[in-house]
């Protein structure tokens, strides 16, 4: 026989049910809360840094050069306008020979052969009236005090086109490098002064990148060579190293 229990006495027994799961949900909840805000308590802080650039330079003699030259013709046939430059240019390649200029640093850069044409009163191009040939080659003068009679026996010859001049080394890097240590310097000065002003101490070095390197550039000598005396500054070769430097700052 079951025994019948009254609706109060039941009523009772599923509201204390009910309670003991809300606080077993509000205990976990709470307990999960805590943790958390504990993790945040006692989470490590991010790493203090300090990323600087750095510029180094270092400039010596240089001891080789480059230079562009050639011969411009012009003559009322193509034909004859390149038979004239193949005269001049093998007087100007003997003359590199007879002085010293190896056939390994004598290279042919440019040969063109151009219609000239009369300019007619309304400005457009007429008929052709002549043809122009341009041959020129890049030399390399190893021999840098020679430089300056390579130019005047260039001219002597009917060179007539130089368009520039490059001075260099042979090896350049160690004048690199010491670029490359001065800009490292440069950079750890800079990141020294922004630690001691932020009341840090700079620490050790996470990361370097060289941004680049800077060696000048051809110096123009004009597209005519009318002196017959060349003379020639060869000033200084100075190279920049850019760097860009990450440290860690410590307390």
């Amino acid at each position: 026989m079951k025994t019948a229990i009254p609706w109060p006495a039941a009523l009772l027994a599923l509201v204390t049910v009910a309670c003991a799961s809300g606080v077993g949900h509000a205990g976990s909840d709470t307990g999960a809360g805590a943790r958390r805000a504990a993790y945040r308590h006692h989470r490590p802080a991010a790493a203090a840094t300090v990323t600087v650039s750095g510029v180094g330079a270092a400039s010596a003699a240089p001891d080789m050069a480059e230079i562009t030259t050639g011969v411009v013709t012009q003559a009322p046939t193509a034909a004859q306008a390149l038979a004239a430059s193949n005269q001049a240019m093998e007087a100007l390649l003997r003359s590199l020979g007879s002085l010293g200029i190896a056939a390994r640093d004598i290279q042919t850069t440019n040969v063109s052969v151009s219609p000239q044409r009369r300019q007619e009163r309304d400005g457009r191009p007429g008929e052709i009236v002549g043809y122009e040939v341009v041959n020129q080659v890049h030399v390399k003068v190893r021999d840098l005090p020679l430089l300056g009679r390579v130019l005047d026996q260039q001219v002597a010859q009917g060179a007539n086109s130089i368009q520039g001049i490059r001075f260099g080394l042979h090896d350049p890097a160690p004048l690199t490098d010491e670029a490359r240590k001065r800009a490292i310097a440069d950079a750890r000065r800079r990141a020294e002064l922004y630690a001691t002003a932020a009341g840090l101490t700079l620490g050790r070095v996470l990361s370097v990148q060289e941004a680049g390197t800077v060696s000048p550039r051809p110096e123009p000598m004009g597209r005519v060579m009318m002196s017959a005396a060349v003379p020639v500054a060869a000033g200084e070769q100075e190279i920049q190293v850019s760097v860009t430097v990450t440290y860690a700052l410590e307390p």
